[in-house]
């Protein structure tokens, strides 16, 4: 009882205050609309300019593998590149040594031919890698702005199975 009697009173007291102890919020400042300024044609394009044209990202990669690639911000696919020429670089610095010691011994033909096909084979891969590190340079260039949302998700189609439906966001100017 002597609880409820607490409880009636302290709400008594706190009706009658009427909140003083509250004060209002402070009235928002006023709002200033000033005209639009005119944007620089550079500014609405910025987002659209290449940070390589693609024939130079072409001849950069194609000179170096994963160069332009790291100038167009694609790390992963840079590092790949490289990781591959250090490979096959390699792979045909230890080959043509062992064709020269093979030589160099007299060994038979067959397994020096052998070693001579080993050598073409890293070359050409040395070669191939140049090549696509280039094409995928001029390609990612060209790209570079296409949207990153692209989104793929399986649907259940209207006959049974499973679909695929794709959605591709698309800027309009």
């Amino acid at each position: 009882m002597l609880r409820s009697v607490w409880l009636g009173l302290a709400f008594v007291l706190g009706a009658a205050s009427g909140g003083a102890g509250q004060t209002p919020p402070p009235a928002p400042p006023p709002v200033v609309v000033s005209p639009p300024q005119p944007v620089a044609a550079e500014d609405t394009l910025s987002y659209m300019a290449r940070p390589i044209k693609p024939l130079k990202a072409f001849f950069m990669s194609l000179a170096v593998p994963g160069w332009s690639q790291a100038r167009l911000d694609r790390k992963l696919t840079g590092a790949l590149f490289v990781t591959i020429e250090g490979l096959a670089l390699g792979m045909t610095v230890k080959t043509i040594r062992e064709l020269k010691y093979l030589e160099r011994v007299g060994a038979d033909s067959a397994r020096t031919a052998s070693k001579r096909s080993q050598r073409q084979d890293w070359l050409i891969l040395l070669g191939f890698n140049h090549l696509f590190s280039g094409i995928e340079a001029f390609v990612g260039s060209e790209l570079h702005d296409f949207p990153d949302d692209l989104r793929l998700r399986a649907v259940p189609m209207p006959s049974g199975g499973i679909g695929i439906q794709a959605s591709i966001p698309v800027r309009w100017p």
